[in-house]
């Protein structure tokens, strides 16, 4: 195969792990594949400035104290240091693309590219393909968040979705709404992070072993129940890039790859993020996950095509439960699961970057 200049367009300057870690993944996976690949490194002075103040108090509506914001400030520094060594496209504007070099293809992906209630991202025509200069355009693991299928999408938007020679996505939800918006049923397809290898820098790893907490803003009835499971297993709870008071250690300034070691480290997961799943299943941890409304969509996704649903629990999930998912290996099936999803996502990026392959909606 033909080496391709390909760009990766997605949210590669967001403080947040899982943000790091699929832009890393995807565009190291490309290069892996013998292609000059690089992230599109655009930028936008209002993005800017709505990222760094959620950064600062990323556990809103929870009152962040005084106290927290060196710890939050470092953390900041930490990711501007990262994103420094990712494999970055020469910069421009995020309204100005003709300032952006040319490309034989341009994937757009993962991460919520697509969803138009994003607080700064959403309805950025560019994510659409709008503007790029590249031969041809592609989706991996792209979703619309927690933009519903139930509400479709404006002709305006289905019509930009037909630019693309494929199409894929990583949830369900994403999958109906592309299908509803071309009368196309995408391909389903692994998170970068699950479906690359995660190069990690050396990190010093903890002696003792703890439960690690990735997430923030945990309904009262899955603190009980953690709290409860923790003290039965004599074991601390580590709560990792955010502060939940009611864990017996935070660690608010690691960076993406602290997070990385952090999590293979853990004894178990408890999160109520999607990338908290993510690399509980890519280093097969135990553990549970609550539902929010923002994330519902892609982690009812994320865990109904690994097999591992019965991870996801709410207010009316038993005790017993609980200590399944918590104490129990994760079952061999959920672990086929993801060999199966890999390969049909490797069959999907090879048909994808062939230079043979048909314009699928247009």
């Amino acid at each position: 195969m033909k080496a391709l200049k390909i760009g990766v367009l997605t949210f590669h300057r967001c403080i947040n792990y899982g943000s790091y870690w699929q832009a890393r993944c995807l565009v190291e996976g490309l290069i892996a594949r013998g292609h000059n690949a690089a992230i599109l490194d655009h930028e936008s002075p209002q993005v800017n400035v709505a990222e760094w103040k959620c950064a600062y108090r990323p556990v809103l509506p929870t009152a962040v104290p005084e106290s927290d914001y060196p710890l939050y400030r470092k953390k900041i520094k930490n990711f501007f240091r990262s994103f420094d060594s990712l494999p970055l496209s020469p910069r421009f504007g995020l309204n100005d693309p003709e300032q952006m070099e040319d490309y034989d293809m341009i994937v757009v992906g993962s991460d919520e590219v697509w969803n138009l209630f994003h607080p700064w991202y959403g309805g950025c025509p560019l994510f659409f393909g709008e503007g790029l200069r590249g031969k041809r355009l592609v989706s991996y693991a792209a979703s619309f968040g927690n933009y519903d299928a139930s509400w479709q999408l404006q002709p305006s938007w289905s019509e930009k979705l037909r630019n693309f020679s494929s199409i894929s996505v990583r949830d369900e939800n994403s999958q109906r709404i592309v299908k509803n918006a071309i009368g196309i049923e995408p391909a389903l397809v692994l998170d970068p992070c699950l479906q690359f290898p995660v190069h990690l820098e050396e990190r010093a790893i903890a002696e003792q072993p703890y439960i690690a907490l990735y997430g923030h803003n945990f309904s009262p009835f899955f603190v009980n129940q953690i709290l409860s499971w923790a003290t039965h297993r004599n074991l601390p709870l580590v709560s990792i890039g955010y502060r939940n008071d009611w864990a017996h250690e935070q660690w608010i300034t690691a960076d993406p790859h602290d997070f990385a070691h952090f999590m293979a480290g853990a004894e178990a997961v408890v999160t109520n993020f999607f990338h908290g799943c993510v690399f509980a299943l890519r280093n097969g941890k135990s553990f549970v996950c609550e539902t929010t409304p923002y994330r519902g969509n892609k982690l009812q996704g994320l865990l109904s095509k690994t097999g591992s649903n019965k991870h996801l629990v709410n207010e009316t999930t038993p005790t017993a439960t609980y200590h399944h998912c918590l104490n129990d290996p994760l079952e061999e099936q959920i672990f086929r699961n993801i060999r199966q999803l890999q390969q049909n996502s490797n069959e999907y990026l090879d048909q994808s970057l062939s230079l043979n392959h048909i314009h699928q909606y247009g």
